[in-house]
């Protein structure tokens, strides 16, 4: 069933919730949550008009050229989101979403979907589209623990270093702790899904008529590819990161 205009705008009335408890706890949040709805809305909208002419035209370096830009604008989020030195650190953060990306994307794409042409742009844009998108706030929270226990365990950091340890032996404890802090969303959203959520991509299958069986294997899928994506990512970003970030003797650079 498809939704009008009419009603996605009269559905958007439901707004007035959030802005209210922001407005009744002065969260000063109005303009943002305003912009960040209104920027949302437009991109989606501009986004959809353009998967169409993508899907019809099909062409393969367009696509290539598609995931490429998703790339760079997902690792240029993260650093920035991150509030750390782009200079540092783009391009360990863009090394390591395309080592997440790109041998999952094949999988899925080569041996479970296998779609004709393989480059086929309505399967290989929306399935990168949520590899990538669910990696962000995973890259984000690793790099900013990672990043923060530099300052707030500098002791720690520096004693190590004192004792004989190489800059990676002695920044380990925080790699680790951002991993771990990283992973536990997805760790916690996979422990839980089908007895406390229903994922969106299976829902809107199901509401679309898909057989259930069969978007639970979708969705299963996705999950799967997600959390691979999301650990190669985060790990591969996070021991790039101290290679370009930390000198030799164990400083490390802020810009």
């Amino acid at each position: 069933m498809d939704i009008s205009w009419w009603q996605l705008a009269s559905f958007m009335i439901i707004l007035v919730v959030p802005v209210g408890i922001e407005r009744y706890f002065k969260l000063g949040l109005s303009k943002e949550m305003l912009s960040a709805v209104a920027r949302m809305m437009v991109q989606l909208v501009l986004v959809g008009v353009y998967l169409q002419y993508l899907f019809e035209l099909n062409s393969l370096s367009v696509n290539l050229l598609w995931l490429l830009l998703m790339l760079l604008i997902g690792a240029s989020a993260i650093v920035s989101k991150a509030k750390l030195s782009r200079k540092l650190l783009y391009l360990p953060v863009l090394a390591g979403l395309s080592l997440g990306l790109f041998p999952v994307l094949w999988l899925m794409i080569v041996y479970l979907l296998a779609p004709e042409p393989l480059y086929s742009a309505q399967y290989l844009i929306p399935a990168a589209g949520m590899l990538l998108g669910n990696c962000l706030s995973g890259n984000i929270v690793a790099l900013q623990r990672l990043f923060g226990a530099f300052e707030d365990r500098k002791t720690e950091y520096e004693g190590a270093l004192a004792l004989g340890a190489t800059a990676y032996q002695a920044a380990l404890p925080f790699v680790q702790s951002a991993m771990q802090q990283s992973f536990a969303p997805i760790l916690a959203s996979m422990a839980t899904t089908g007895l406390v959520t229903l994922p969106g991509m299976m829902t809107g299958q199901i509401l679309g008529g898909v057989d259930p069986l069969i978007a639970i294997k979708y969705q299963i899928v996705i999950l799967v590819a997600i959390f691979v994506t999301l650990t190669v990512s985060v790990s591969s970003s996070l021991l790039l990161s101290i290679k370009t970030a930390i000198t030799i003797n164990g400083r490390v650079r802020q810009s």
